[in-house]
């Protein structure tokens, strides 16, 4: 099994999540973070004073999924959360040694 975590542009959550539903990915966690790579932040102006913006939002994604369907994940995440321009994410691609479903006591590929 494999831990995907991504991180991609706000406006782009709901076009990756019906792309990974398609290629059959079950589910899914999603959370609202800020952060900062090669875009260090930018300055916006807010009644006529500019201030620096030093974190940008985006959104986390992490599911788990078969090791045989992590390559098809991540490029269909890819392919989705791209627009070519700078702070479009990243994604990470980690083991992951053991799963549980708490309701029904399943374990590793059962539980996902």
């Amino acid at each position: 099994m494999k831990l995907i975590i991504a991180t991609i542009k706000p406006f782009k959550l709901e076009e990756v999540r019906e792309a990974l539903t398609d290629i059959g990915v079950r589910g899914m966690m999603v959370t609202e973070i800020k952060g900062f790579g090669s875009q260090s932040g930018h300055t916006e102006i807010y009644r006529g004073a500019e201030y620096a913006v030093n974190f940008v939002p985006k959104v986390k994604l992490e599911l788990v999924v078969p090791a045989a369907m992590a390559d098809q994940v991540v490029e269909t995440i890819t392919k989705t959360a791209q627009t070519g321009k700078i702070g479009d994410g990243k994604i990470f691609v980690l083991d992951v040694q053991q799963a549980i479903r708490v309701r029904t006591g399943e374990t590793d590929a059962d539980a996902l």
